[in-house]
């Protein structure tokens, strides 16, 4: 694929996951599979030029790194979000 259309993807998924961002808990949940969707190509693209094809001997490291930066992805996708209130009321306050 052209690198233009890698760049293109790698904006489309950035938008999505920063549209998906300030979405309350549960309907924010299409950001998260954006940025994994973007990083697995490029993971997997390394792997295999490291194994089978044996282009790249250390495309394992290339792999491992993308691998781990779609850790933290996937750990924040499960954090449970705090309450938000419903309504701010000032009468309280008082």
């Amino acid at each position: 694929m052209p690198l233009d259309a890698w760049a293109w993807c790698w904006i489309a998924c950035g938008i999505t996951a920063i549209a998906a961002s300030p979405l309350p808990q549960g309907r924010d949940w299409f950001g998260f599979p954006a940025l994994l969707l973007i990083v697995a190509p490029w993971m997997c693209s390394y792997l295999v030029s490291w194994w089978p094809l044996g282009d790249n001997p250390r495309g394992w490291v290339t792999a491992l790194i993308w691998a781990v930066a779609a850790v933290p992805v996937i750990v924040v996708a499960g954090w449970q979000e705090p309450l938000r209130p419903k309504e701010l009321r000032l009468d309280d306050e008082r």
